[in-house]
């Protein structure tokens, strides 16, 4: 594998978190905390070498970077949970400082482990963490590594080995077998302190992981080939992440005609979707898009609409405008003459 250019490693770092995101809790009853470390070989354009994120339910709430050395809070909740004269932020600090040195290292090994002597960009990740089910167990613990974006070696709680998923991970398979207590050991994290942090954290955070926002929406069309159009339901700013949405003709799902580009999240904590379908445009008004999320009473059904038939509202706001625009011209006049 070829070395990666800056922006490729900024897409898979953005990638990384996306599916992250994508591969949350289910359900608003099952919870998860995850960490997700990234390292790059040559750090350039403002990157640092090494970063971590925690998330709880799919939102970021710690951020340590390696330009600052500093585990930091990014919910601000997480300062109640944690707070500054405990010694938590110094003490993970100083081992996320640690942590940075192996990765280094590690990458060293690597790049002489693929044969990528002649240096280049290159990036190691890990992700750790545990899901909880309705039931208040764990019901999904990870552990997992990947290099230059592609899964390298992880850990099957079932039998407290590693699996190896490329041949270049065999060497560092067996060496981590042959010391039998490092297995155990992250297993017992899953299911000790890695339950007992998340269970903290829900406590704290309830308000902010448990609200709800309703989602801005926008059904479009555009002009296809062979006298189709395509009809485009767009969902913005909606919290939490599961929602459902489809296309339905004449009252009936039509769920297999439709495309989707997934549930993505937004910088603010909120996610996005959007959902289209092709159409015969004489067939257009039997179409519409039906909405459901916990933040709603009761689904919606959205139709496109001709932008024209906004027309009368859009001549009423623009004559209040002016109306308004006039009076506060008269008065200016008014007050400079005085």
């Amino acid at each position: 594998m070829g070395p990666l250019s800056p922006g490729e490693v900024l897409l898979r770092w953005d990638v990384a978190l996306l599916l992250l995101a994508v591969g949350g809790s289910g359900s608003s009853s099952a919870h998860s905390l995850r960490y997700f470390y990234t390292a790059l070989s040559d750090p350039s354009q403002g990157l640092s070498f090494f970063n971590q994120v925690g998330y709880v339910d799919d939102q970021p709430i710690t951020r340590y970077d390696s330009s600052i050395q500093k585990m930091l809070p990014v919910a601000p909740w997480m300062e109640k949970v944690e707070d500054y004269e405990s010694g938590y932020w110094e003490r993970t600090s100083r081992t996320l400082r640690m942590t940075d040195v192996v990765f280094r290292k590690s990458l060293e090994i690597l790049q002489n482990r693929y044969n990528q002597s002649h240096g280049g960009l290159h990036t190691l990740q890990w992700m750790s963490g545990c899901e909880v089910g309705p039931d208040g167990r764990l019901s999904r613990g990870l552990y997992q590594y990947a290099y230059d974006g592609e899964d390298f070696i992880a850990l099957d709680r079932e039998t407290l080995t590693w699996t190896a998923r490329v041949p270049q991970a065999l060497e560092t398979k067996r060496r981590w077998e042959a010391e039998t207590y490092w297995a155990q050991r992250f297993n017992d994290y899953l299911e000790g302190e890695c339950m007992e942090s998340l269970q903290k954290y829900l406590a704290y955070g309830k308000e902010a992981l448990q609200r709800r926002e309703a989602p801005v929406w926008r059904v479009t069309r555009k002009k296809g080939h062979d006298g189709q159009e395509t009809l485009f339901c767009q969902l913005y700013g909606f919290y939490p992440k599961e929602i459902e949405v489809t296309w339905m003709k004449d009252g009936e799902d039509r769920r297999p005609e439709t495309l989707t580009g997934g549930v993505v999240p937004n910088s603010d904590g909120t996610y996005h979707t959007w959902l289209s379908i092709e159409v015969d445009p004489k067939e257009r008004d039997c179409y519409w898009c039906r909405v459901g999320h916990d933040s709603l009473p009761e689904p919606l059904d959205l139709a496109w609409e001709d932008p024209a038939s906004n027309g009368g509202l859009i001549l009423d706001i623009l004559a209040v405008i002016l109306a308004t625009a006039t009076v506060m011209g008269a008065w200016l006049i008014f007050y400079m003459s005085k």
